[in-house]
């Protein structure tokens, strides 16, 4: 082997060994990346100290962060998790710490995965915080009902609202708030809705004696809901009318009360009102909130039915609602059409759907519009008919559809809804000519209405927006503007995350 070749295998060897030391530092840095992820209890600790910070500083701000970031942590609870964090935020032995150990499933040791030992160390010389001990009522909630417990999850929340009677501090509003809705799921979840009527009314006095502004929106609403669960939409009306007025603090129970608000006008018969509370909560509402969405569209459907007025294709394609909304769909097709015996067909059809919604009674008021809508076209279509044949068309079914026709025919000319006159001598339906719609004052309704829509919507926009206290007079420094900024951020993040069984 001459001089070159050795050259040659020695630089060869060598650029191979070069590699092979770029390839092993460029693997060991990926096993150091996985371990930086912190982990959920390690998430629970940063939260806890976030509403230490927010109890001490009295912002109720941090508190409410808290609980948001609490939201995209629910499913990774566990019992050990758990377990280790009572032993962290709460001092172990205590009488607090007795009361929520009850509720944790009993587990093996080897399932710790977690050093509690730091844990306990660091509790014992901790002041007990009546936030920290209302947040971990809340998280052992949200695992037992994430777990099917309900009865523990009832004895649960039973006890929560117990201490929460016994603790007035503005700083505990946010967490409360969160309590009574879980208070109320976790009976409704159980059959039991009607036993804690009297109590949530107690809950809404206290909260009203306290200035407690979010307390009062959410268990207004629980109350509501509470009434229109069992139908008692007279007894619901009442309590909302005598209510206390206020601006709204949260925008889920704002969608929330909005909704319940137009069931109970649509039930009313006040159904302008109605249609106008239950597209409001549709388009508040967050995407998240699907189900949510779906009720106030359905309801919306049969308002805008009951008016007279056919829905648009578009609201029936919305992602994710088609199969939902299919037999509001069918059902508006035969509306719109006229069709008695098509109505007939799809209300037997979708019996079952329509008794789980707890709308077959507002299709039985249908059952008018589709006459009259089937009048309306036969009155466009013929200048003169006899009463045989609108019976006929009709597709009546009764002893006598003649005179039936007679009188549905002087109805609608009564009310306005056909522009024709009645023949009894020779029982005929005469049409009159259809006039130019622009010499009326229709047009200038229409327009009246999106203008007002258009203006209310404005005011509502200028009324939520908010700004910082006495902006007029400090100027805000760059590290407070940064820290605002993420804390916005945050925020918009953590609400787009929010899970859909808030509604």
């Amino acid at each position: 082997m001459n001089l070159t070749s050795q050259l040659y295998f020695s630089s060869f060897f060598k650029m191979t060994q070069d590699v092979e030391m770029k390839e092993k530092d460029h693997t060991t840095p990926s096993h150091s990346v996985t371990t930086v992820v912190p982990s959920t209890f390690q998430n629970l600790k940063e939260i806890a100290s976030l509403i230490e910070t927010g109890s001490y500083t009295k912002e109720v701000r941090r508190i409410g962060r808290a609980v948001r970031l609490t939201i995209s942590l629910r499913r990774k609870l566990t019992a050990s998790v758990l377990s280790a964090f009572l032993d962290f935020a709460l001092v172990p032995g205590s009488e607090a710490h007795t009361r929520l150990s009850v509720y944790l499933p009993k587990q093996d040791d080897h399932e710790m995965e977690i050093d509690t030992a730091t844990s306990v160390s660091q509790a014992s010389g901790k002041h007990l915080l009546p936030e920290l001990e209302i947040y971990c009522y809340l998280l052992l909630l949200l695992f037992l009902i994430d777990q099917k417990k309900y009865n523990e999850a009832k004895a649960c929340s039973s006890a929560s609202i117990a201490r929460l009677k016994n603790v007035n501090r503005r700083t505990v509003d946010v967490i409360a708030s969160r309590l009574y809705f879980y208070y109320s799921y976790s009976y409704e979840l159980t059959g039991e809705l009607a036993e804690i009527r009297g109590n949530l009314l107690a809950l809404h006095r206290i909260a009203t004696l306290r200035h407690d502004e979010l307390g009062q929106e959410t268990l207004l609403n629980l109350l509501l809901r509470n009434y229109l669960h069992y139908n008692l939409y007279d007894q619901a009306e009442k309590l909302r009318s005598k209510a206390p007025r206020f601006e709204a603090h949260s925008n889920q129970q704002f969608c929330r009360y909005l909704f319940y608000l137009g069931k109970i006008r649509t039930i009313q018969l006040e159904y302008t009102d109605a249609k106008e509370s239950l597209l409001q909560a549709a388009r508040k509402a967050p995407l998240a909130a699907r189900g949510f969405r779906i009720q106030c569209n359905k309801w919306a459907v049969l308002v805008r039915l009951l008016l007279g007025e056919i829905p648009e294709r578009t609201i029936f394609m919305q992602k994710g609602m088609e199969n939902a909304l299919k037999p509001y769909f069918e059902l508006t097709n035969a509306v719109r059409i006229g069709d008695l015996e098509l109505f007939r067909n799809v209300a037997e059809k979708f019996a079952d759907t329509f008794n789980a919604d707890r709308t077959h009674n507002l299709i039985v008021r249908l059952r008018h519009n589709v006459i009259r809508t089937g009048l309306r076209n036969i009155n466009i279509s013929y200048s003169r008919i006899s009463l045989a044949d609108v019976a006929k068309k009709l597709r009546l079914n009764s002893q006598n559809p003649i005179a039936d026709a007679e009188s549905i025919v002087s109805k609608a000319i009564h009310d306005g809804a056909i522009d024709a006159t009645l023949d009894h001598t020779n029982g005929w339906m005469v049409s009159k000519e259809t006039g130019d719609i622009y010499s009326t004052n229709e047009p200038q309704i229409a327009f009246n209405s999106r203008i007002a829509f258009c203006l209310n919507m404005h005011n509502e926009a200028v009324r939520a927006l908010r700004y910082p206290p006495n902006t007029h007079k400090e100027k805000e420094s760059a590290e407070k503007r940064r820290e605002r900024h993420q804390q916005e951020q945050e925020l918009a993040k953590h609400i787009a995350e929010e899970d859909d069984d808030d509604f």
